[in-house]
């Protein structure tokens, strides 16, 4: 019998690791990228014996597939996959063609925002006690992690692009951060294609799995009630007293399993701001499901470090405090860092924009916001949206320039915080990029 042909789209982690993973279960596998493969994966790739190309897609050699796993930064929209799908190849994200392989309890995690901080925390709690990997969006790819050491069980960070692609995928744990518009762009610019999206992540369950989501979000909740899931719902709220799940009352958690109930102070909590008492909420949750004792989360949360490009604190110069959140990608990130700031703040904003409005962000620029750097290729709606509520507002498609702009408007007991609400690929290759040369530029003044 001829082999499955199993086209992979995409040279990057996910794509590699597919390779990888399909090659080792018997696959003939193809590896084609638009871009420019990097060195590292193309070196494994040759070591494997797996054919590839990259700067082109020869559609001969794809269109003969059996199986499509495209990278999720490939749109949908994009004519090649268009044809694919018109000739009725299977297209299916990596999430999908590697769970098949596992029969690992996966949590899967997802959500606009917050996915990072509950993924890495749920992880940091998890591998206490069990053997556990971080994959999906984050880390070494779900697929090569299979391939290599199958743990018994995974946390895997979830975008709506990895979900889109999904056929039988299942998480015992699905979480639900938070629903906010984000990346319309990909959805035709309609909100309610962005939420189906994400609440794919429960499309398999059975009465036997679970969903923990944010109850204060009308978002979530109205979708439950339109379109009510087969999974047992545990909520998390910071105003509502939840019978089971996780509710906010006089500074501690409480959480409730069956009657099974554990109480955690919050004024503890390593990372500060109402968001990250949700995150705490979120993956505590899941860990007291796992059975994981209540004492080894306390520490855990207590204990926590954060996450990169997230809120992180870079140097205190001049008792100016510089704070890296390159992960805020879209306006409810910013939202969040606004909201935490306490201090006045010269704001470092702008990249893509996704389709953003900033209207949600006036009360906190109006009152904290004292001079805006936009750092972006086109910064025209910014300087529209923003002008009139800062004296100082100032353009700049350099990094090392907005970090040496910011250092002269800022004075002693102010913050400078880079959260560009964006995507960073107009100037940089990736947001992790942007954060790593913002802290080069602190550094170096």
């Amino acid at each position: 019998m001829a082999k499955q042909r199993l086209v992979i789209l995409g040279g990057g982690e996910s794509g590699v690791g597919t390779a990888l993973l399909g090659k080792e279960k018997g696959f003939d596998v193809f590896v084609s990228d638009k871009g420019k493969i990097k060195e590292k994966y193309k070196d494994v790739l040759i070591h494997n014996e797996i054919e590839w190309e990259d700067e082109k897609h020869s559609e001969k050699k794809i269109l003969n597939a059996h199986m499509v796993m495209k990278s999720p930064g490939i749109p949908d929209k994009a004519p090649l996959v268009k044809t694919i799908r018109e000739k009725g190849i299977l297209v299916v994200s990596e999430i999908e063609f590697a769970a098949q392989y596992t029969s690992a309890t996966i949590i899967g995690i997802t959500g606009s925002n917050g996915k990072t901080t509950t993924a890495t925390l749920a992880h940091h709690i998890l591998k206490q006690k069990l053997e556990v990997g971080l994959a999906g969006n984050i880390g070494d790819s779900f697929a090569k992690q299979i391939l290599e050491k199958d743990y018994p069980n995974y946390v895997l960070e979830i975008s709506s692009f990895q979900l889109d692609d999904i056929v039988d995928f299942k998480p015992h744990i699905a979480v639900i951060t938070n629903i906010t518009p984000d990346h319309l762009d990909r959805y035709d610019y309609k909100f309610e294609n962005y939420i189906a999206s994400k609440f794919r992540i429960t499309m398999n369950q059975t009465k036997d799995d679970y969903l923990i989501y944010d109850a204060d979000d009308e978002i979530i909740n109205n979708h439950l009630k339109e379109y009510p899931i087969q999974s047992q719902l545990l909520p998390f709220s910071l105003t509502k007293t939840i019978e089971n799940g996780a509710y906010l009352k006089d500074n501690n958690i409480i959480i409730t399993i069956d009657n099974n109930q554990m109480i955690m102070p919050t004024t503890n909590l390593a990372l500060e701001g109402k968001h990250n008492i949700k995150n705490a909420m979120a993956a505590s949750t899941a860990a007291h499901l796992l059975k994981i004792r209540k004492q080894t989360i306390r520490e855990c949360l207590e204990n926590f470090q954060g996450v990169e490009h997230r809120l992180e604190h870079v140097l205190k110069i001049n008792k100016v405090q510089y704070i890296n959140d390159s992960k805020a990608t879209n306006v409810n990130s910013t939202y969040y860092a606004l909201e935490s700031m306490d201090a006045p703040t010269v704001w470092i904003v702008g990249g893509v924009d996704k389709g953003n409005n900033y209207e949600e962000l006036f009360p906190f620029v109006n009152e904290k916001v004292k001079a805006i750097i936009c750092l972006g290729v086109d910064n025209e709606k910014l300087f529209n949206t923003f002008s009139n509520m800062v004296d100082v507002i100032i353009e700049t498609q350099f990094m090392s320039e907005a970090v040496k702009i910011a250092y002269k408007i800022a004075e002693a007991g102010d913050t400078v915080l880079l959260s560009p609400a964006c995507a960073s690929f107009d100037l940089f290759e990736n947001y992790e990029d942007r954060g790593r040369q913002f802290k080069n530029a602190v550094r170096n003044l």
